[in-house]
């Protein structure tokens, strides 16, 4: 049940910004082979737009950086087209209402959406995932109510069905989703353990989100590590990586555990699918229920969901960390450096 005083509001933190003259764009100049690198863009420069009957004018002020990006970039079969070349990077901003012709949105109001890797974006209403209303730093409108928190809350509650007792095993445990999962997991009563490329960020799950467990896949076995802290079997397992790290934690799954299947980002190319342990007997001998899970196919939720966890984090539930760099120059080396696992936190790029 959620707190009906954070049902309205207006979003806290908003930082400076300035409306330019004109328009910074990050176009796809190349199509990437694999994760897409700072040379596949380019930056163009064009005249502010302006909105035509029925459309606003947002000022981006938060670009967000996520790993369905390299899907959106790139030829490999997804489950949206391509961007064009030449095109505006496909992206979810956080922005100001500039100016508007469409009756329902106010000129000043913060709005997350479909705003892509520009200063400014000329939308319908159709763009528009969330409205920012709740008395939340309005970065949080970019990770933890944006599609990260999400993902976490959504992906983990309708696919994994977490119940108190159960272990949760986690991939890309740091991350900006996976750092969310742990602690939800936590909240619902699971023993979290969760796994990560790097000593000091298997502390900071530990310190911070609050796992019971968590170890450094490149420095410890994941099988053997996984079997020590869940003797069991593993209950539910969000997996954000695919590869290795899956065929590792599917066999050690219980009977009747639940698998989300929430990215690959270990598989380098799908250009040519890769090959390795044949997994369907681990399905079948444990009884496992494997889904697939795209936060877009659940937007009717986002509401409700956006709202549950702005009240875990008004009660200090729930902590989200945010890596922010300054200016849409750093935009286009920006998903290199996420799968890199250079981010410490929700990566942002903020535009002044």
């Amino acid at each position: 049940m959620t707190d009906p005083t954070l049902a309205a509001g207006a979003p806290t933190n908003v930082p400076a910004y300035s409306l330019p003259k004109d328009n910074m764009r990050v176009v796809l100049e190349r199509r990437p082979v694999g994760i897409p690198q700072a040379g596949d863009f380019a930056l163009d420069r064009a005249p502010a737009p302006e909105p035509g009957m029925g459309e606003i004018l947002v000022r981006n002020i938060y670009l967000s950086v996520d790993p369905a990006q390299r899907g959106w970039a790139s030829s490999e079969a997804n489950y949206s087209a391509p961007i064009p070349l030449g095109g505006t990077m496909r992206a979810l901003a956080v922005g100001v209402v500039a100016k508007s012709r469409n009756p329902d949105f106010a000129e000043g109001e913060f709005l997350y959406g479909w705003f892509d890797w520009q200063d400014y974006a000329v939308v319908d209403a159709s763009k528009v995932v969330m409205r920012a209303r709740l008395p939340l730093p309005l970065e949080a409108f970019a990770g933890l109510l944006g599609i990260n928190g999400l993902t976490a809350y959504l992906g983990l509650i309708e696919f994994g069905r977490p119940v108190a007792g159960d272990t949760l095993l986690v991939s890309t445990a740091a991350g900006a989703v996976g750092s969310l999962v742990g602690q939800i997991g936590k909240l619902l009563g699971c023993t979290t353990i969760g796994l990560t490329g790097d000593d000091g960020k298997a502390a900071l799950c530990r310190s911070r989100f609050h796992y019971d467990h968590a170890f450094n896949y490149k420095t410890r076995d994941v099988g053997d590590a996984v079997a020590g802290a869940a003797p069991g079997g593993v209950n539910v397992f969000f997996d954000n990586t695919g590869g290795a790290i899956l065929d590792a934690g599917l066999r050690r799954m219980a009977v009747g555990g639940r698998v989300v299947q929430c990215g690959t980002a270990s598989i380098a190319s799908w250009a040519t699918p890769p090959t390795g342990l044949r997994n369907e007997r681990e399905v079948m001998t444990r009884r496992l229920v494997w889904n697939g899970f795209v936060i877009f196919d659940h937007r009717a939720k986002f509401e409700a969901a956006a709202a549950q966890l702005a009240q875990w984090r008004a009660e200090g539930k729930l902590v989200s960390d945010s890596d922010i760099s300054v200016g849409i120059e750093n935009a286009p080396g920006a998903i290199a450096a996420l799968y890199a696992g250079e981010n410490k936190g929700k990566k942002l790029i903020l535009l002044q």
